[in-house]
């Protein structure tokens, strides 16, 4: 977790941003690209509505306890504090390396851990970072269909970043943009209104650990064909 902002929500007025980055080194690129993308967005919050507080999850940390559990199938307890953290954010901004035209396979990882419901109808940022220009279309072409996927709300600008984009002006322009767009849907209540709208119709997996996907035995159909089939009944 960082030691930059507040780990949690004070109040329910104050919106919940959280940065996922799997840069490896000591404050990499990645990371780098990933505060410059949070600070505009607490800056675009900030611009007349309600304040946001930040937290950072390391992917890079947590590296054994991701091939543990995706080898084991359970999360150790800084990966579970993780997940958690995530569960609870109103946007995320998605941070990655990218290596030989792919995103990084430790952040790859750590998504496949998460239930599908976890981030369902949360407005994310995505941004990635390379050593060259060509890798730049990865961003939309692996992060935009994985977060689909996730069923959560991308925004529309994109950010990637080569070393020679670092000192343009362009790529300030395309953060601050993103960030306004975060904040118009945070501002709009859209994410809220989705999920709640839609929740009952999407397919959960049950006892997830998503926030809102909590869900217990009387969530259960019993009388849906495949339960009876798996209590030993028939279907009519």
């Amino acid at each position: 977790m960082s030691d930059l902002a507040a780990t949690r929500r004070p109040d329910a007025e104050v919106t919940h941003v959280v940065v996922v980055t799997a840069g490896t080194s000591e404050r990499s690129s990645t990371r780098l690209l990933a505060d410059r993308a949070a600070q505009a967005t607490l800056d675009a919050l900030g611009d007349g509505g309600p304040p946001g507080a930040l937290s950072v999850i390391e992917v890079g940390p947590l590296a054994v306890d991701i091939a543990r559990a995706t080898v084991a199938g359970f999360p150790g307890d800084a990966l579970a504090a993780a997940i958690e953290e995530l569960a609870t954010a109103d946007a995320v901004i998605a941070a990655t390396p990218i290596y030989k035209a792919g995103i990084s396979g430790l952040f790859k990882s750590f998504v496949d851990l998460l239930d599908n419901d976890l981030l369902v109808a949360t407005p994310v940022l995505l941004a990635a970072t390379a050593g060259s220009a060509r890798h730049a279309l990865v961003v939309d072409d692996h992060l935009r269909p994985l977060f689909a996927y996730m069923r959560a709300i991308t925004v529309p600008t994109s950010l990637f970043a080569a070393p020679e984009d670092w000192s343009s002006t362009e790529l300030t322009e395309r953060i601050t943009r993103a960030a306004r767009e975060i904040a118009v849907l945070l501002r709009a209540g859209v994410a809220g209104q989705i999920a709640d709208r839609g929740w009952s119709a999407y397919q959960h997996q049950f006892a997830g650990n998503a926030t809102r996907a909590e869900r217990t035995a009387d969530d259960i159909d019993f009388d849906a064909p495949l339960m009876r089939l798996a209590a030993g009944g028939r279907v009519a």
